[in-house]
C-alpha cells in the first residue's frame, strides 16, 4: 500500500528537527554522532585519519549574566554563523551543548593540521560581538582527537576530544590541545586517584594536619591552619596539590571537607581556649547554600565553639557566585565564626571584594613574602596592604615566612601575624598536642626566670 501523499516529506522534516539545534540551526549532538558514525563506517576498510574537535566558549556564563539570556542567545547565533562560514564543503560543525560546539574535519590528517585549524576557529571567534548598542568579546578553548584505527568508536573519539579540551581549559583561555597517549595515561591516573579518594573519604582515612599561626612580635602561637593530608595504602602519600583539585572536579570536596573539619574540631577541643582553628573552604562550597548548615552541624556534633573557628576563602572562590558566597559568609559570621580572605593579591578586583564583603582577617600571599627582602615592589605592596587593613579594622597574617629576616621585616612594617616553616611545618593531631605542651612548658620556664 502506498504511503499517503506528503507523509514521506513530513517524516523527513520530523527527522531534520530531531537532528537540528533550534537556536542556531546547526546540527545537534545526534547529528554530530551520526556524521562521525558514518565516516568511521565509510573508512572501515581503509581507516585514513580524520579530526574530531570540541570547542568551548571561555567566560560565556559571565557574559550571559551581564547582558541577559536574550543577548547570550544572540551571541550563540553569531558564533554559529561564524563557525558555519568557516567550514569547507567536507567539514561539519554542530552545537552539542549550551556553549559547546563540535566539528568534524574529514580531510585533516595530522595533529599539527588539527591544531592549526582549531587556532583559526579561535581567531574567527575572537572578533567583537554585537549586543544591542554594545559589544562583547569572547575567547574559546578547543580539544581535538584524531581517528587512526577502526577500533575507535565515535564515543571514544569524543571522549578523547573532551579530555583534550579539559587540558586546554586548565592551561588558560584561548588554547588548543590535541589528544595524546600521555593524556590517556594521565586520565587513567586521575581516575585511579579519584576512586581511591572516594574510598578513603568513606572510610575516614583523610587526616587533618595543623600549621601554627603566630604573633610575630612575641612568637606566641595564636592559632592553627587546618590542612588535609592523605596517605593511600596503594598510592602512598598523595600531595594535596594533586588530590584537592580532583576532589573539586569530581564532586568529592564536600564530603572530604566535612570529614577533615570534624576531625580537626575534635582534635582542637583539647587545645587552650584562646587558640583558634582556621579552615579553608573550596570555591565549589561557596556556591552550595548547604555549606553553612554542614559547618554548624559539625560544630554542634563536636562541641567546638564557633567563635574559635576561622573560615578561609579565596577571591577565586568568591567570583564564581558572589551572591551565594555573600550569603554563606553572612550565615557563618552570624554565629560568631570569623571569615578570612586567603591568598590576597593573587586574584582579581581585590579592593572591590574588600568593600563588598566584611572580612575579619586578610592573609598576604606567600609570593609577596618570598620576595620581600630583595624586591622593592613586593615591599611597597605589603606596606600598602597593612595600611589598608589598619584603616578597615582587619587583622593580617603573612603566609610563607621561612627566614628570620622576613619575619623581622614584617614586624618592622607593622604586620601582627605570621605563618610558615620558620614557625612550624604542618603536623598531625598528636604532634600538634605535643607542640602545645612543649610551648606551655617553655612559657612556664620563661616566667620562672
Amino acid at each position: 500500500m502506498q504511503a499517503p501523499f506528503g507523509t514521506g516529506q513530513a517524516n523527513r522534516e520530523s527527522t531534520d528537527l530531531a537532528f537540528t539545534d533550534p537556536l542556531t540551526g546547526l546540527g545537534n549532538h545526534r547529528r554530530f554522532f551520526d556524521k562521525v558514525d558514518r565516516l568511521i563506517s565509510d573508512r572501515a576498510d581503509d581507516p585514513a585519519p580524520f579530526t574530531v574537535g570540541i570547542l568551548d566558549l571561555d567566560g560565556f556564563k559571565p557574559i550571559n549574566d551581564l547582558f541577559g539570556h536574550k543577548a547570550g542567545d544572540d551571541i550563540l547565533i553569531q558564533v554559529a554563523m561564524r563557525l558555519r562560514a568557516s567550514m569547507d564543503g567536507h567539514s561539519t560543525v554542530c552545537r552539542i551543548g549550551a556553549d559547546e560546539f563540535a566539528f568534524l574535519y574529514p580531510l585533516v590528517f595530522s595533529e599539527d593540521a588539527a591544531a592549526e585549524k582549531s587556532r583559526m576557529l579561535i581567531e574567527i571567534l575572537s572578533a567583537p560581538y554585537d549586543v544591542g548598542e554594545r559589544t562583547a568579546r569572547l575567547s574559546a578553548s578547543v580539544g581535538c582527537s584524531l581517528f587512526y584505527s577502526g577500533d575507535e568508536t565515535t564515543e571514544i573519539l569524543i571522549n578523547k576530544a573532551e579530555t583534550a579540551l579539559y587540558h586546554a581549559k586548565r592551561s588558560g583561555r584561548g588554547r588548543v590541545v590535541v589528544y595524546t597517549r600521555e593524556m590517556e595515561e594521565a586520565a587513567k591516573r586521575v581516575t585511579r586517584i579519584e576512586q581511591a579518594l572516594r574510598r578513603a573519604v568513606s572510610a575516614g582515612e583523610v587526616e587533618p594536619h595543623f600549621q601554627p599561626i603566630v604573633d610575630l612580635t612575641t612568637r606566641r602561637t595564636i592559632g592553627f591552619e587546618t590542612l588535609a593530608r592523605w596517605t593511600d595504602r596503594d598510592l602512598g602519600a598523595v600531595p594535596p596539590t594533586v588530590f584537592i583539585p580532583i576532589a573539586e572536579e569530581r564532586g568529592i570536596i564536600g564530603p572530604l571537607s566535612q570529614l577533615v573539619l570534624r576531625k580537626a574540631t575534635e582534635a582542637a577541643r583539647s587545645w587552650p581556649k584562646d587558640l583558634f582553628l582556621s579552615f579553608n573552604l573550596s570555591p565549589s562550597q561557596l556556591v552550595d547554600q548547604n555549606t553553612g548548615l554542614h559547618i554548624l552541624a559539625i560544630l554542634d556534633r563536636t562541641g567546638f565553639d564557633p567563635r574559635r573557628l576561622e573560615i578561609e576563602i579565596t577571591e577565586t572562590g568568591l567570583m564564581n557566585d558572589p551572591a551565594s558566597a555573600a550569603q554563606i559568609v553572612e550565615d557563618l559570621r552570624r554565629v560568631g565564626i570569623r571569615v578570612s580572605l586567603d591568598d590576597f593579591g593573587t586574584g582579581q578586583s581585590s579592593l572591590g571584594r574588600l568593600r563588598e564583603f566584611h572580612f575579619d582577617k586578610l592573609k598576604i600571599d606567600r609570593a609577596f613574602v618570598a620576595s620581600i627582602l630583595e624586591d622593592r615592589p613586593s615591599e611597597h605592596i605589603i606596606r600598602a596592604i597593612l595600611a589598608m587593613c589598619e584603616g578597615l579594622g582587619m587583622d593580617v597574617v603573612a603566609e610563607g615566612i621561612e627566614e628570620e629576616a622576613q619575619a623581622d621585616r614584617l614586624v618592622q612594617f607593622g604586620c601582627a601575624g605570621g605563618q610558615g616553616y620558620l614557625f612550624g611545618k604542618p603536623a598531625d593531631a598528636d604532634a600538634t598536642l605535643g607542640y602545645l605542651r612543649d610551648s606551655f612548658r617553655g612559657a612556664l620556664r620563661a616566667k620562672a626566670i
